[in-house]
């Protein structure tokens, strides 16, 4: 029986970023099991480097065997989807990123308040709530112990090829979407699906108040 879900703030981060900046990030589970965060470097007070969080889904990919939110080392258990932030003073850098894969934990980032930096849109949303297991192929399925399947491997982690890492002969503008990576971004179109993909842009947000993070939104 899956755990009971969780409809209240799951986390609560403030991140003092330097300065007299303060970010404030609210995290709610809205699955009907529980999540749980991971990040690295870790969230806290004093001047913070950009963090990525992830999520550990209840298949226990993501894990990365510290007992803690703090994910050092060893690395997570892939696959894993991605939330990473990079955050400089009032300006948040932000994006949900499949680059090792996802987990099956569907997610959505949305600023409160804020614009673009030097422009005057608003600050978008952007998320991954559609599941993938529909266009996972088999090679790339992720199972557990018992044989069930728990997410989808990136290309790159289940292959290890320069073209689908993008690294060698096949980094910079060499770069490309692959078969895989246009299947994820069909139904994820707001996430970044290969290493090189910048759409949607990684915004930067100046001023937001809040920063939103709500899993099975």
């Amino acid at each position: 029986m899956a755990p009971k879900a969780l409809f209240n703030l799951l986390l609560f981060f403030l991140v003092i970023t330097g300065g007299s900046s303060v970010q404030y990030f609210y995290y709610l589970n809205q699955c009907p099991y529980t999540v749980w965060l991971a990040a690295s470097p870790a969230f806290g007070p004093g001047p913070s480097a950009p963090p990525t969080l992830h999520c550990i889904s209840r298949a226990k990919t993501g894990d990365c065997g510290s007992g803690t939110i703090d994910c050092q080392s060893p690395p997570p258990k892939y696959p894993v989807t991605l939330l990473n932030f990079d955050i400089d003073q009032s300006v948040v850098s932000y994006e949900v990123s499949l680059n090792h894969g996802y987990n099956d934990v569907p997610v959505r980032i949305e600023p409160i308040g804020g614009t673009l930096e030097g422009r005057s849109d608003k600050c978008p949303t952007v998320d991954c709530i559609q599941d993938l297991s529909n266009v996972c192929p088999s090679t790339l399925v992720a199972k557990n112990k018992d044989g069930w399947a728990v997410g989808c491997f990136s290309p790159c982690d289940a292959f290890k090829d320069p073209q689908f890492c993008c690294t060698g002969n096949f980094s910079g503008q060499a770069c490309q979407p692959n078969e895989y990576s246009k299947r994820f971004k069909e139904l994820c179109g707001l996430a970044h699906t290969y290493p090189a993909d910048k759409t949607p842009e990684i915004y930067r947000c100046k001023d937001a108040a809040t920063y939103n993070i709500t899993f099975c939104p």
